[in-house]
């Protein structure tokens, strides 16, 4: 009797997770953006939510959980209901960064299941426009003439923009005061008008403000220059090889998503990565995802934890 109660038991669960797989969705998705309105990553969802819109047929909202370099959004996702209608839009920070500098609430191969790629991006070494500094030497030249230590913003502790100025101070052999922020458009505000010296951010959101003046881009961090950029040098060439960094955001699900929701969310993201308005958008901001679909996401996470926990650990940087 056990054995058939026990079987009896493990049917009527697949028949209800077979009934909700073929109901999801029948309500809206909420995108959980662990970062401030107006930055890199709200930016990142919103240009996706649309494409998958089209696909699941269902709205799309962002909900901005900003804090602790986007772990307390990372968080909500993973002790969340795992029934699809939660998505993170995770980045190098909350996936990569911070997991490999502190202990963390979540387990990120345990809690996470990536969905895709929204985009890659350099980013650039961007100053205040009342500094005399033509170049990344001049600048670096400046702040060590400097009787007090410059400043850099950041979009807060543990994230990328953080780990290149590090990275930039460790090259140049300065020192910095490090100001973080919620985002990267609240730092953008503050070196625009002197309150700070200089930031790194990325290409796709510094370059409208480049262009109109309001910034000053000395080098980008990437191996070539930027299409958007085609002007300005990169890093290596300035000098400074080993500052090298790459913006990136994607979508995961909870790990506990049910496999047919999450097998139909993953067929979704492929397709909305492949949405020919998307992949315009991603050519205009001169973005790019590589190759479509949750397993070459998978393989890049892996890369980039490889990459970024040895230079975690020789550098020091403590989020």
């Amino acid at each position: 009797m056990g054995c058939k109660h026990t079987a009896l038991v493990i049917s009527l669960m697949m028949s209800v997770t077979a009934a909700q797989a073929q109901d999801y969705p029948n309500r809206e998705i909420r995108f959980i953006v662990p970062f401030s309105a107006g930055g890199p990553a709200d930016i990142a969802g919103r240009l996706i939510s649309e494409p998958l819109r089209k696909q699941l047929g269902q709205a799309v909202v962002i909900e901005n959980i900003p804090g602790a370099g986007g772990v307390i959004g990372a968080q909500r996702v993973a002790t969340g209901k795992p029934d699809g209608y939660s998505l993170l839009v995770g980045g190098i920070a909350p996936i990569v960064l911070v997991p490999a500098a502190k202990e963390v609430s979540y387990n990120v191969d345990r809690d996470f299941a990536p969905l895709g790629m929204i985009w890659r991006s350099p980013e650039v070494l961007a100053m205040r426009p009342s500094l005399k500094a033509g170049s990344v030497k001049e600048l670096v030249a400046h702040f060590k003439g400097l009787p007090q230590k410059g400043s850099f913003g950041s979009a807060g502790a543990g994230t990328l923009t953080h780990l290149a100025g590090e990275l930039f101070q460790q090259e140049a052999g300065i020192e910095l005061i490090h100001v973080p922020y919620k985002s990267t458009s609240n730092s953008v505000l503050d070196v625009s008008n002197g309150q700070i010296d200089m930031i790194f951010g990325d290409v796709a959101i510094l370059e409208p403000l480049i262009k109109s003046g309001m910034v000053k881009a000395l080098g980008v961090t990437s191996d070539q220059r930027s299409p958007l950029l085609p002007d300005v040098v990169t890093m290596g060439e300035a000098g400074y090889p080993n500052v090298k960094t790459e913006v990136w955001f994607g979508l995961f699900a909870s790990a506990q998503t049910p496999p047919p929701i999450l097998g139909r969310l993953q067929q979704a993201v492929t397709a909305a990565q492949q949405d020919p308005a998307f992949i315009k958008d991603l050519e205009r901001f001169g973005l790019n995802i590589g190759e479509p679909g949750q397993e070459p996401f998978k393989s890049f996470i892996k890369q980039e934890r490889e990459r970024w926990t040895p230079i975690i650990k020789k550098t020091g940087v403590t989020f």
